[in-house]
C-alpha cells in the first residue's frame, strides 16, 4: 500500500524505465532474444559449484559483496546473495573451460533485487540478459557461441547499483566439455534427521526439519502414504480429523533419487478448531487507514466509518532485530492523536463488532523472514503488539517477496500465541496470486486453517491471465472475477477471498474501478449475475467481500466507495 499519492507502486514505474536504460549501458547488458541451443546428449554443464553448495568456491565476487546462505535456495541447500553498495554492482565471475567453434546455453535461477547473467571472452558476441526484481524464483536464460581460439570463458552475474541483494543459484553453461570437466553428478541424499511436530490445530500439524545437503526438495508422509512434496524443511499436513494421531515422516530428494524415510513422529490434533477469523462476519469490507499524512483525509480509528469490519492500521515498522516489528502511532502527523485515544478507539471498534488488525509491509515496508530465528522474532514482537495495543491480528501486505518456509512458521507460531480468534489477512499483489507455486499463494494455502481472508490488489498491475488462460486488463468485471477464479480454483476458501481495490483515482497509479463494477464483480462471483465476458463454472455465495485502499482516501471521497460497497457486501447471500 502506498504512503504518497497516486501511485502504490512509486518505485516501480520509475525502475521500468531506469530498467531499458541499464540493459543498454550495462556492461555486456544486451539481451538476446534468440532461440537457446538443445544440449546434446555429450553435453556437460561446464560450470563448477553451479549450486554455491561449497561456498563460494571457483566464483569471485566483487568487493566482497557475495556469500552463500541457506535460505532462499532453489536446490540443494545453499545459495548465492549478492548485495550491491556504492558504486559496486555486487558482480560474482566464473572462467570456465569451453570449447573453439561451439555454442552453449546459459541459465541460472534468480530471486530477489535486479540481477544479470552473461558472458565475456566469448570471442564472438558477448551475451546477458536480466530481470528487474523477482519475489519467487526465477530462471534466466541466454547462449552464447565461441570464436575459433576461444577456450575459456567467463560467466557472470550481478546486479545494480544502490537496489536490493539478489540471490542467485543452480548455474548452468552447457555444452562441449572445454577439458575442465564438470561436478559430480548428484547422489542420492541422506535421510532427514530432526523431524518434529509444531503447531497443531483440530485440522492440522506442522511439521519441520533439519535440510539435507544436495537435497532439491522433501516428501512428506502421512501414516505411510505420501501427501506432499514441498521444496523448503517444514511443512503443514492439513484437512485431518479432531482429536486424532497420526504418524508422519519424511524423506528427501533430487535428480538421483529419494531417501529412506526418517524415523516416524505422532502428531495429534486439538479437540476443538483453532481456526482464525475471530469475530469477523460471513461477508466483511476491510479497510487500510492510514498512520501518515499523505493528502488523504486524516482520521483517527473512531472516524473510520461503520460499513467496514476490519480496519487493517497501515504500518508496522522493522526493528533492528531480524524479522522484528514494532508500531509507532504517528501523533504529529495526526493533529495530536495520542495513544492513549488510539487504543481507546480500537476498543470501541471492537466493542462494535469489528477487527482492528496491524498491517505488516506496504510500499515502503521491508521486513525480511527467512530463517527461523526471524520467524520467532516475528510472531513474538506482533504478538507484543497485540498485547500492548488491543490489535486482533495481523495483515500480510510485504511487497518485496517473502518466503513461504519461514513466513508459514511465523504465523503459525503467532496463532499458537493468540489462539483461535487471532484474524490474519494477507494483500498480494496481482502477480503474487498467479500460479500455486508462487511464495504468497503457498504461504496463503499453508495456513489455510487459521487464514482469515486474501485480499489480493487488482490495481496497479496492467493486464494479467484469468484462471481460463485468457489476459485481461484492469478496470473492468473480467479482470476482477477471472483473476478471483485463480484463488477459487487454486484452493482458497471462498470465504477466503475478497477483492482489493482503490478507493478513488488517488489511492493506486492504475486501475481505479467504480463501486458499481466491484458490486457486478461480487454479484458474478456470488450469485452468477452482472459478469461480463467471463462466467466462472460456478459461483460462491460465501465469498467473503472486498478491502480498498483505504479509510482515508474513501474519506477524501466523501465515504463514496464505502457507503456503496459495504451494504452491498453485507447483503450478499
Amino acid at each position: 500500500m502506498e504512503r504518497t499519492p497516486g501511485t502504490r507502486h512509486r518505485r516501480r514505474p520509475v525502475r521500468a524505465i531506469l530498467g531499458s536504460a541499464m540493459a543498454v549501458v550495462a556492461a555486456g547488458a544486451l539481451t538476446v532474444t534468440g532461440l537457446v541451443s538443445t544440449a546434446e546428449a555429450a553435453d556437460v554443464n561446464v560450470a563448477k559449484n553451479a549450486g554455491f553448495e561449497s561456498g563460494l568456491t571457483n566464483w569471485t565476487c566483487s568487493n566482497g559483496s557475495g556469500t552463500t546462505v541457506s535460505s532462499p535456495v532453489h536446490g540443494g541447500s545453499s545459495a548465492l546473495k549478492a548485495s550491491p553498495a556504492g558504486q559496486d554492482n555486487a558482480q560474482c565471475t566464473q572462467a570456465v573451460a569451453v570449447k573453439p567453434n561451439s555454442t552453449y546455453a546459459l541459465s541460472g535461477w534468480v530471486q530477489g533485487g535486479y540481477t544479470y547473467i552473461g558472458a565475456t571472452g566469448t570471442g564472438t558476441t558477448d551475451v546477458s540478459t536480466w530481470t528487474p526484481d523477482a519475489s519467487s524464483w526465477t530462471k534466466l536464460s541466454t547462449s552464447f557461441t565461441t570464436g575459433p581460439n576461444t577456450t575459456s570463458v567467463t560467466v557472470y552475474l550481478h546486479g545494480w547499483y544502490g537496489q536490493a541483494p539478489y540471490f542467485a543459484d543452480d548455474i548452468s553453461v552447457t555444452g562441449p566439455d572445454g577439458g575442465g570437466g564438470t561436478d559430480p553428478a548428484p547422489t542420492v541424499p541422506a535421510t532427514p534427521g530432526g523431524l518434529a511436530v509444531g503447531s497443531v490445530t483440530s485440522s492440522s500439524v506442522a511439521l519441520s526439519w533439519n535440510p539435507v545437503s544436495g537435497a532439491t526438495g522433501y516428501n512428506l508422509y502421512q501414516n505411510g502414504t505420501k501427501v506432499q512434496s514441498v521444496s523448503g524443511a517444514s511443512a503443514t499436513a492439513t484437512g485431518l480429523a479432531a482429536s486424532t494421531s497420526y504418524s508422519f515422516q519424511v524423506s528427501a530428494t533430487n535428480a538421483a533419487g529419494e531417501s529412506a524415510k526418517s524415523s516416524a513422529v505422532t502428531g495429534t490434533t486439538s479437540a476443538t478448531g483453532s481456526g482464525g477469523g475471530g469475530t469477523v462476519p460471513k461477508h466483511a469490507v476491510t479497510g487500510y487507514w492510514q498512520n501518515f499524512n499523505n493528502g488523504a483525509t486524516v482520521q483517527k480509528i473512531s472516524d473510520v466509518p461503520a460499513n467496514y469490519d476490519i480496519i487493517a492500521v497501515s504500518f508496522a515498522d522493522a526493528t533492528g532485530t531480524p524479522g522484528g516489528v514494532t508500531f509507532n502511532l504517528d501523533s504529529a502527523g495526526l493533529g495530536g492523536y495520542t495513544v492513549d485515544q488510539f487504543k481507546a478507539d480500537i476498543r470501541a471498534k471492537q466493542a462494535a463488532g469489528k477487527s482492528v488488525i496491524i498491517s505488516i509491509g506496504g510500499q515502503n515496508g521491508t521486513v525480511s523472514i527467512n530463517d527461523s530465528t526471524s520467524a520467532t522474532n516475528f510472531a513474538n514482537s506482533v504478538y507484543s503488539m497485540m498485547q500492548t495495543y488491543g490489535f486482533d491480528g495481523v495483515d500480510i501486505d510485504l511487497e518485496n517477496g517473502l518466503n513461504s518456509t519461514y513466513m508459514t512458521q511465523a504465523l503459525r507460531s503467532l496463532s499458537s500465541k493468540a489462539g483461535s480468534k487471532l484474524v490474519i489477512t494477507m494483500a498480494p499483489q496481482t502477480i503474487d496470486m498467479q500460479s500455486t507455486s508462487g511464495e504468497y499463494f503457498k504461504t496463503a494455502l499453508n495456513i489455510k486453517d487459521i487464514l482469515t481472508v486474501v485480499n489480493m490488489q487488482y490495481y496497479n498491475s496492467g493486464s494479467m491471465l484469468g484462471c481460463d488462460g485468457k489476459v485481461y486488463s484492469q478496470g473492468s468485471v473480467d479482470f476482477l472475477t477471472a483473476l478471483a477464479c485463480i484463488q477459487l480454483e487454486g484452493g482458497l476458501a471462498p470465504a477466503q477471498v475478497g477483492l482489493g481495490v482503490p478507493a478513488s483515482t488517488s489511492g493506486a497509479g492504475s486501475g481505479y474501478v467504480s463501486p458499481t463494477i466491484v458490486n457486478n464483480a461480487l454479484d458474478c462471483l456470488a450469485r452468477g449475475t452482472n459478469c461480463g465476458s467471463f462466467k466462472p463454472s460456478k459461483t460462491y455465495p460465501s465469498l467473503r467481500g472486498a478491502m480498498t485502499w483505504s479509510t482515508n482516501w474513501d474519506a477524501k471521497s466523501g465515504n463514496a466507495w464505502s457507503n456503496a460497497v459495504g451494504p452491498h457486501v453485507h447483503g450478499l447471500p
